[in-house]
């Protein structure tokens, strides 16, 4: 296939078939194993709703003839046979990012010789709302998240952590931790040294992806399948979880856990905890609106809409009572109506969600209070605009 034509009558053929079924993402992946487990796959570029020619080609070549979500390992010669069948395109690769990603693994395409087993893959998602079916689909829709395909629950990530292998993340590459020891012993004969970062079912995100236009001062405190947008900032203190992240410019001084999603211009101060829906039997997916203001060691377990701020040191949580009270500071319910004092109580349930609302504690009694926000926050421009 030597000309444009001649690869697009190769791709209709294939379009054609009637085993064909046009996938909604897939990609190129190194996967590294070791007896049988999966220990992590590296998806360099997903394609997400695109690139339905290299889909079809990378079916042929491998004989992917199923509509369900899975992978297939490729040989090198199929490898081959994918990027000469992209001849057309080869006298301007560096247009088309996945001819380029083929020849970088022909180039690079090795079996050292370790403790890992390294392959190549190539995965297919049809259904990004079906739940995690293994490894090599944990890893994959992770790496949809970090690099910004679909925002925190845009997939499915139901049973990812039942599919993920325990791992310890070291220096030379993910060990199985009961390997740990025996791979010590030879990285010592050897004259290495075998450093253990962490132990944990998923890796750093940054030792993946890097999504453009964001800074990360700490790669710890950023696990793979976090999505960070462009203009986020994370502290060193700073935290995100997988499925959890950012949708526009944001200061990360705090923890943003799991399902939790922050807006467009906001600011977690130090300190900051959002609550989660991993642990404490939380179902409420907490989200942070826009030009919200959260201060140094405050907390949330509600959503906040637009323009919100908690005043540092407060945590609102779904059961809180808060006593509510107009810009006038006369005590109002739910409706904004003047009430009797102790008739303006509410859960902060009641509030989940809600614009412009400004909580603190009254420093004479110590009841949680809750006024109209009189301003929105406006973050550093020079710290956010495309992180450059």
């Amino acid at each position: 296939m030597n000309t444009l034509e001649q690869f697009k009558e190769y791709v209709q053929k294939i379009n054609a078939k009637p085993t064909y079924t046009k996938p909604l993402a897939f990609g190129l992946g190194i996967r590294r194993s070791k007896a049988g487990k999966t220990l992590d796959v590296n998806f360099p570029a997903i394609n997400w709703d695109s690139a339905f020619g290299t889909a079809a080609l990378l079916q042929d070549v491998t004989g992917y003839e199923t509509n369900s979500n899975g992978f297939v390992v490729l040989t090198k010669a199929q490898l081959q046979k994918a990027f000469d069948n992209f001849s057309a395109f080869h006298h301007e690769i560096e247009k088309h990012p996945n001819i380029t990603l083929l020849q970088q693994l022909l180039e690079n395409y090795n079996q050292p010789k370790g403790y890992q087993e390294i392959d190549l893959i190539a995965y297919f998602l049809f259904d990004k709302d079906t739940a995690v079916a293994d490894a090599v689909e944990g890893y994959f829709k992770l790496q949809c998240l970090s690099q910004l395909h679909v925002q925190p629950h845009g997939l499915s990530l139901e049973g990812v952590f039942g599919k993920l292998n325990n791992i310890a993340w070291t220096n030379q590459g993910p060990v199985l931790p009961e390997d740990l020891s025996e791979e010590r012993i030879k990285a010592t004969f050897k004259g290495d040294v075998l450093q253990v970062s962490h132990v944990d079912k998923f890796p750093y995100m940054v030792d993946y992806h890097v999504p453009n236009g964001v800074r990360i001062a700490a790669g710890s405190q950023v696990r793979l399948g976090a999505h960070t947008a462009v203009g986020t900032t994370v502290m060193p203190a700073g935290y995100i979880n997988f499925n959890a992240g950012t949708l526009g410019n944001a200061m990360i001084e705090g923890r943003v856990s799991a399902g939790v999603v922050v807006g467009h211009d906001s600011d977690l101060g130090g300190g900051v905890s959002i609550m989660g829906t991993l642990s404490g039997g939380n179902k409420n997916v907490i989200s942070i609106g826009d030009k919200c203001l959260l201060g140094a060691n405050a907390g949330t377990g509600i959503s906040l809409g637009f323009g919100c701020t908690i005043a540092a040191g407060v945590y609102v949580t779904a059961a809180a009572k808060i006593r509510m009270y107009n810009e006038k500071n006369e005590p109002v319910n739910l409706e904004g109506a003047i009430v009797s004092e102790g008739d303006n109580i509410v859960k902060g349930a009641a509030l989940n969600g809600k614009d412009k609302l400004l909580f603190l504690l009254d420093s004479t009694n110590g009841h949680l209070i809750c006024r109209p926000n009189p301003k929105t926050i406006e973050l550093n421009a020079s710290l956010h605009v495309k992180n450059d």
